[in-house]
């Protein structure tokens, strides 16, 4: 099998992706910078980040756990439609109130990384369609397309805002320009959904048979639902430490510290994003030789050293340059974490607990944001979120290996 699959559904769930994180890494890059300029205090920025993934953590439980049962494409549409709308209030208005809406109601990505119901249900459409030794090839390949999307997007909405305030528009409107754009690819990806054939759909999975309702408290899964939980827990634990460190803010923090402009901080994310990409594509490579597990805590951790080391660079090329190092091995974990997942449980429960994990994440995610406002706000406590991000994520890798090191899938 390679990435030329004669599967149209496969090219076709590589396109969303694409087309998705673009529209991320475009509004990210510049999204605290917008709600500064529509003027949000940090507190309230904080606030809206942090509702914003309350709200897609909601949407993401209510879609992915009926996906199976009413329909894939049905529930990808869904999430697609509410990007629309979450960039449409964005780009009309700037009432506190109204973004507060949006954010929480609508699907946005503080971080440029993934966010709201589409990962889990393309992952297990993608599970269904390629050979288990073949999944984290194809999940390496789909986090690659993914950073370079959102690398080009992150590339493009800096410029974008950069060359339209050097014609004189307001910085406000400039920033409302990549909202409108990013409700555009909401469109885009409403159309490509409904292109998709039934074969996605779970009822073709298992033979016919209706997928089974799931529980209030099991949530589809079976047998694997402890290990699952155990999982979630700590990934939930990874992903607060993330949300200190979130794109969006850490353009602001280099925009505060080093007076970045829009342009160079859309550059900085492209190649951090590219980077991302590459070392998400080694990692299928390195868990031959020491297996998943290994390869998501031993590369991890020296990411997270290079994280607690940005912000005591003096300057911003070397900023820039521990940055990127620590890019460069970040994302070897995406991969391997996402096949280790699908590995633990059987396949009539993979959806659900693909679903589960990543809601999980963003849970975490969104308590940190509300914590990281007003530390940013404070030139004296600006690096702390840096710090706190790093220490975290450590004690996160050293947790999964003591819980899950003796595991055999």
């Amino acid at each position: 099998m390679n990435l030329l699959s004669p599967n149209r559904d496969i090219r076709l769930l590589f396109a969303t992706r694409i087309l998705r994180m673009f529209a991320y890494g475009l509004l990210s890059v510049v999204l605290v910078l917008h709600l500064a300029s529509s003027g949000l205090s940090e507190s309230q920025i904080g606030l809206l980040l942090t509702l914003t993934l309350l709200g897609d953590t909601g949407i993401s439980l209510l879609i992915t756990t009926r996906a199976d049962r009413r329909g894939r494409r049905r529930m990808l549409v869904i999430g697609a439609c509410l990007m629309v709308l979450a960039g449409a209030i964005f780009a009309a208005t700037r009432s506190f109130w109204l973004l507060l809406l949006a954010a929480t109601v609508g699907v946005i990505s503080p971080s440029g990384n993934e966010v709201g119901p589409f990962l889990a249900v393309e992952q297990a459409a993608l599970t269904q369609a390629t050979p288990r030794e073949r999944h984290t090839w194809i999940f390496a390949w789909y986090n690659l397309a993914a950073s370079f999307a959102t690398a080009f997007g992150s590339l493009i909405g800096g410029a974008v805002a950069g060359t339209l305030q050097s014609y004189g528009v307001g910085a406000l409107a400039s920033y409302r320009t990549l909202a409108c754009l990013y409700a555009v690819a909401g469109i885009g990806l409403v159309a490509v959904f409904s292109r998709m054939s039934s074969a996605v759909e779970a009822r073709a999975a298992l033979g016919g048979e209706p997928p089974p309702r799931p529980s209030l408290f099991h949530l589809g899964l079976g047998a694997s639902r402890n290990k699952i939980f155990k999982l979630a827990g700590l990934f939930s634990l990874d992903a607060f430490a993330g949300g200190f460190v979130v794109q969006a803010f850490v353009a602001y923090w280099f925009q505060r510290r080093f007076g970045a402009s829009p342009s160079l901080l859309g550059s900085i994310f492209f190649g951090a994003n590219i980077l991302a990409g590459l070392s998400a594509l080694t990692a299928s490579h390195l868990a031959k030789r020491i297996g998943l597990l290994a390869t998501m805590v031993a590369t991890h951790i020296p990411s997270n050293v290079l994280l607690l080391l940005v912000p005591l660079m003096p300057s911003l090329p070397l900023a820039i340059a521990v940055l990127l190092v620590r890019f460069s091995i970040s994302q070897m974990d995406v991969p391997t974490r996402q096949a280790y997942t699908m590995a633990l449980v059987p396949e009539h429960e993979r959806s659900a607990a693909a679903g589960i994990t990543g809601i999980a994440r963003t849970v975490g995610a969104s308590f940190s944001p509300i914590v990281a406002g007003p530390l940013y706000a404070s030139a004296a406590l600006a690096s702390v979120p840096f710090f706190l991000a790093g220490g975290i994520k450590i004690a996160y890798d050293l947790l999964v290996w003591r819980a899950f090191g003796k595991v055999k899938l």
